[in-house]
């Protein structure tokens, strides 16, 4: 009879709460698939106590599983499945195909609409992508997991993620602290999308080393940005000559997502907004890929879409109002 050894396995660069699941919920299905195994967690590492060749299988199967959480950042039942079932290899795709990120808590991010799709598609095709839309039609949040899944899959060292520094329509006077606090309000729909796909730690972990950045516009002038997946959100906010600087950051392996909505122009002049103006001027240039988001992207609450509507058709009013009234006072003239 074979003897019963007990063997400990150091779990390295995963946070064993995330790989042990909610109240251990993982480590519990991964028991009941080696039921001929004792598996005592204990922190960083996890000791096994059985018979020696059943050790060594569980000592595989368990690398692949650690393996697939480090590429994917995802684990859930089906996944402890497809990892514990024999002929596992840690380089086998996902279930998923069409998963852009697993998000934390188990959350599947994919692209849910078909101009979500499409950006998904020109990104494979160009270095630079426009995403313009309106608010809630997941623009930002599909580049964000674009970025997130290229640096997952090392296609990229490093995730940079910036806006300009404007206020939409308050005057927020004097901010407290030093600059990353007064800052850091402005650039809060970054940290909430990251929040979502980037455990915690990982991710204050990435901050702190640089590998995610976030950063006001105005940080990007004289820099160069190489092996980076940069995105300019906000975009309508910049004036032609901003965006010609942050465009001309790009650098060797860089990929570049500036995403936009024309119609929350909120500087001073709305006519100072270069978005679509730089868009106009490098519509013939080969390498870049346009994606127009419309209202049926939208994907917030409902009232987002009739919202959006509501405005469009008072913007289409207003300006058949001021048509006639220069039409009128053309012919008094």
């Amino acid at each position: 009879m074979t003897e019963a050894v007990g063997k400990e396995i150091a779990v390295e660069g995963v946070d064993p709460r995330e790989l042990y699941g909610p109240q251990n919920a993982y480590l519990e299905l991964i028991r009941a698939k080696c039921p001929e195994l004792k598996l005592i967690a204990r922190g960083s590492s996890l000791k096994v106590l059985g018979a020696d060749q059943e050790v060594a299988r569980f000592e595989k199967h368990f690398a692949g599983l650690v393996a697939y959480y480090l590429k994917y950042g995802h684990l859930s039942s089906q996944v402890i499945d497809q990892c514990f079932a024999e002929g596992y290899s840690a380089s086998d795709k996902p279930l998923d195909k069409d998963v852009l990120v697993y998000g934390n808590n188990g959350m599947i991010i994919r692209a849910r609409t078909a101009n979500q799709q499409r950006l998904v598609e020109l990104y494979d095709k160009n270095d630079l992508l426009f995403a313009i839309g309106p608010a809630g039609s997941g623009k930002t949040y599909t580049a964000i997991a674009l970025a997130v899944r290229a640096l997952k899959e090392k296609q990229v060292r490093r995730i940079i993620l910036t806006r300009p520094a404007v206020e939409a329509g308050e005057k927020l006077g004097f901010l407290p602290g030093d600059m990353k606090d007064k800052l850091d309000p402005y650039l809060q729909p970054l940290y909430d999308a990251l929040n979502d796909m980037i455990p915690p730690l990982k991710l204050q972990k990435f901050i702190e080393d640089g590998t995610v950045q976030i950063a006001p516009l105005a940080y990007m002038r004289g820099r160069t940005l190489d092996n980076a997946f940069v995105i300019l959100d906000e975009a309508q906010n910049t004036t032609l000559s901003q965006i010609k600087m942050f465009l001309t950051r790009m650098g060797r392996n860089a990929r570049f997502i500036v995403t936009g909505d024309v119609t929350q122009i909120d500087l001073p002049r709305r006519s100072d907004s270069g978005l679509q103006r730089v868009m106009s001027i490098l519509g013939p240039v080969k390498g870049i890929g346009t994606v127009t988001f419309d209202k049926g992207d939208i994907v917030r609450h409902p009232l987002v879409k009739e919202i959006v509507e509501a405005f469009d058709k008072n913007a289409r009013r207003e300006d058949m109002e001021r048509k006639l009234m220069e039409t009128k006072h053309e012919n008094k003239e």
